[in-house]
């Protein structure tokens, strides 16, 4: 009895200098993914042409692109528009971001110099990579923001959204957060639950987030919360279908309040529990900020 071919997967790594490109690649190794370093952009479709010749001893392939100006973007999706037309691949692209100032201070502590500014200061460089990365980024079919996650941590998400692409499961994730530190660059989706009534200002409660049960009952208590969870969970009850058909594989939603402790982990909470019922789903919850005034 014949089986049906596994389609080879090829997934482009690129991104912002210092994001984390190397920590990614070797995630994907640690997956049994063939990867390949710095390849130019022109030689892709010859790449994508030797994979699909291999008869299958060729599999999940990464490689790691690093455009260095404006011809290496023009060579990068021509390549693509030419494998899509061209080849049976599954094409990715995977995209690591993090913000003007974390990257700043990257540079900093290696010492190194940012490859589009060799002579000049590394913002200047990194405004020029951003400028330039700026379309790429729209086409990717995952963003993420390395800005605050540990080396482990991202390790840990992109094994996580790569195992779940091979079950052909869709990975939603929900992410609290404060306004005053700044949006989530890798969301997809963004909520703000400043409307609501704030624990800030009940002083016993203040200490706490809004995954203890004094904050969350708080936060849940009010009729404008009830009505304003009604009218999202029916929204992305209709949007997460229509994701998972555009092809996705992963959908951030985030849940912003002022500083990212009370109202926003408490809905983040909620629907953490309330997405997700099928086993075409897998939700995974985290707060970015409920822990920053900590100390």
């Amino acid at each position: 009895m014949e089986t049906a071919a596994t389609v080879a997967k090829l997934v482009i790594i690129t991104g912002m200098s210092g994001a984390g490109k190397t920590i990614a690649v070797q995630s994907l190794e640690d997956l049994g993914f063939f990867c390949v370093d710095n390849l130019p952009p022109v030689l892709i479709p010859k790449f994508a042409e030797l994979i699909e010749q291999s008869n299958g001893k060729i599999g999940n392939v990464a490689l790691v692109i690093d455009l260095r100006g404006r011809e290496f973007f023009t060579a990068l999706s021509e390549s693509l528009a030419y494998i899509k037309e061209h080849y049976t691949l599954s094409c990715e692209i995977l995209f690591l971001d993090a913000t003007d100032a974390v990257l700043v201070q990257r540079y900093k502590e290696s010492r190194r110099r940012h490859p589009l500014a060799p002579e000049g200061m590394p913002l200047e460089g990194i405004k020029n990579e951003r400028r330039l990365l700026e379309d790429l980024k729209g086409w990717a079919s995952q963003v993420i923001d390395t800005s605050i996650l540990k080396p482990a941590h991202l390790k840990e998400r992109i094994i996580s959204h790569f195992t779940n692409l091979e079950q052909n499961s869709l990975s939603i994730n929900v992410t609290s957060f404060g306004f005053k530190y700044g949006i989530p660059i890798d969301a997809d989706l963004i909520y703000d639950v400043r409307f609501l009534p704030n624990p800030h200002y009940v002083e016993h409660l203040r200490p706490n987030t809004g995954q203890t049960p004094e904050v969350y009952e708080y936060v849940m208590k009010w009729p404008e919360t009830q009505q304003f969870l009604t009218k999202l969970l029916d929204m992305l009850q209709f949007l997460i279908p229509l994701y998972r058909k555009e092809g996705k594989s992963q959908v951030v939603i985030g849940i912003g309040c002022t500083g990212g402790k009370h109202r926003s982990v408490a809905i983040s909470e909620y629907l953490g529990r309330m997405l997700g019922s099928s086993d075409t789903e897998r939700v995974r919850v985290t707060h970015r900020d409920a822990e920053r005034d900590k100390h």
